[in-house]
Formats: C-alpha cells, sequence, structure tokens
C-alpha cells in the first residue's frame, strides 16, 4: 500500500475522523480515492503513451538489442568512402601548370 504501514495508516484516519468528522470523512475518502485513481489512469495513460512513442522495433524496423557494435564498424564491399580515394583525389584537384615555372631560390 505504497509504503504506509498499517499503524502509520490508522493513525492517519483517526486524525481524519476528528477533523472532518464522521460526517464528512466518508465523501472526502471517496473524492480522495477518485483522484488517485484518476491519477493512476493518467500515469499509465503516459506510460503507455511514452513506451509506444520510443518503441525502436516498431518505429524503425529493428531491435537494438539484435545489433552487435563490432559488425557495425567492419568495412564492407558497398562502402563508398575509402581514405585511400582521398589520397588518389589531391593530385587530381592539384592546380594545372601553366608553363610558369617557378625561380630556384
Amino acid at each position: 500500500m505504497s509504503g504506509i504501514a498499517p499503524s502509520e495508516f490508522l493513525l492517519i484516519c483517526l486524525i481524519g475522523l476528528m477533523i472532518l468528522g464522521p460526517e464528512r470523512l466518508p465523501v472526502v475518502a471517496r473524492k480522495i480515492g477518485s483522484w488517485m485513481g484518476k491519477a493512476r489512469q493518467m500515469t499509465r495513460s503516459l506510460q503507455r503513451q511514452l513506451e509506444e512513442e520510443t518503441s525502436v522495433k516498431k518505429n524503425f524496423g529493428f531491435d537494438p538489442k539484435d545489433l552487435d557494435p563490432n559488425e557495425l564498424i567492419k568495412p564492407r564491399d558497398d562502402d563508398t568512402y575509402s581514405p585511400l580515394h582521398d589520397e588518389e583525389d589531391d593530385d587530381d584537384d592539384a592546380p594545372e601548370k601553366t608553363g610558369e615555372e617557378k625561380p630556384d631560390q
């Protein structure tokens, strides 16, 4: 019962009976119970929405538990980037010589 010991619950009920009296205590207890029920319902609804929105398997089509990090970093044949291509392309991007030579220093 949400962390309240039976003796504490009895003490709360006795204090409520002394403050509210026997006529109003049941009405107030019903209202508090109703509010707690609505709060629990809203909490469950919010939790369900959050789980639905953050479901990777449903939204992206895969389960993150199935991913192997070692498999993700291995190079594949269909990879388009290679550091070796950058070195080859550097020669192609060099400015062409116009026939003027730099004087030797």
